[in-house]
């Protein structure tokens, strides 16, 4: 089993730029592929982008391609989010989550994922 905390939400203003950060801790992080998950008012949650046990394979949605970027350091088991370039529409809570896996593969949905943190808000204003 493992535990996620995210850190680094806030408020800011287009055009800005954040860091997500989220700890893993219990099991082995590099076990795990990890993803970034956001959940808007109204909306449904939605995948941000994810990355593989290594680190060697990362995916992002086309809404934030360009301007977000999903990485993670093992050694202190940590997965991170930078956004730059913040838009109004990026507003929402953003959610860290981890699936067990033994495979090179970058899991895209809600379901695939066993593990969530509690999330952390973010707020782009115009």
């Amino acid at each position: 089993q493992v535990q996620l905390v995210e850190s680094g939400g806030g408020m800011v203003q287009a055009g800005d730029s954040l860091r997500l950060s989220c700890a893993a801790s219990g099991r082995t992080a590099s076990s795990y592929s990890m993803g970034w998950f956001r959940l808007a008012p109204g909306k449904e949650r939605e995948f941000v982008a994810g990355i593989t046990r290594s680190g060697g394979i990362t995916y992002h949605v086309d809404s934030v391609k360009g301007r977000f970027t999903i990485s993670r350091d093992n050694a202190k088991s940590m997965v991170y989010l930078q956004m730059n370039s913040l838009k109004p529409e990026d507003t929402a809570v953003y959610y860290c989550a981890a699936k067990f896996s033994a495979g090179a593969v970058v899991i895209k949905t809600v379901g695939g994922y066993d593990y969530w943190g509690q999330g952390t808000q973010v707020t782009v204003s115009s």
